[in-house]
């Protein structure tokens, strides 16, 4: 699936989660990875009729979300040295961060796109609108090759993060889909209690 592992994957991607948005430092918190059938997991969202090829793997630079007015460079975010995923720094200038061990988008596989909700002092994050997206709505990452595979939105969710449904956004699928993820729901300090998590799938390869 990717350079590490499936379980690796998914311990760290979901610890830097619970921990690494609205502001939080990466590896501050840890989470425990529920299996498949447990109160935090979830059926992944159902294919649409048309089925798209998948592409070859080249970094996506870009990210598109027309909707909800985002439009972001993309930097590559990997591991922290705790081994939880790295989160886009809390900056002036926000930026989207692609995770560089899951698949790239338009590859088969889930994509994953993280960004902050907001950033402190410096005001709103990149996602500060995520939650508004709805089933339908088209996102477009635009990749080193020239491509710009064009997703569409299939459904949109708000999760408490001791549910996050881990195998339901980092299980293995068989199909190109992508993931975007930030914090949401009630504030507690300086965080938030929930994770907003949009799921799509690939709708045309933009070649």
């Amino acid at each position: 699936m990717t350079p590490l592992s499936r379980r690796a994957f998914t311990a760290a991607a979901t610890a830097a989660l619970v921990a690494g948005c609205g502001g939080h430092r990466a590896g501050r918190a840890a989470a425990t990875v529920r299996p498949a059938g447990s109160s935090g997991s979830a059926t992944a969202p159902p294919p649409t009729a048309k089925s798209v090829r998948a592409l070859r793997r080249s970094v996506p630079v870009r990210l598109q979300v027309p909707a909800i007015g985002v439009d972001t460079p993309l930097m590559q975010l990997g591991l922290a040295a705790d081994g939880t995923v790295q989160v886009p720094p809390i900056a002036p200038h926000d930026r989207a961060g692609w995770y560089r061990n899951s698949p790239t988008p338009g590859q088969t596989g889930p994509s994953v796109i993280l960004a902050h909700v907001t950033l402190g002092a410096y005001g709103d994050g990149v996602f500060r609108h995520l939650a508004q997206l709805r089933p339908g709505d088209g996102v477009v990452a635009r990749r080193a090759d020239g491509t710009a595979p064009r997703f569409t939105v299939t459904s949109v969710r708000t999760v408490a993060k001791s549910k996050f449904p881990t195998d339901a956004v980092y299980g293995d699928v068989d199909r190109p889909e992508l993931r975007l993820i930030t914090c949401g729901g009630p504030r507690s300090g300086t965080g938030y209690l929930d994770n907003v998590i949009v799921f799509a799938e690939l709708a045309s390869a933009g070649t």
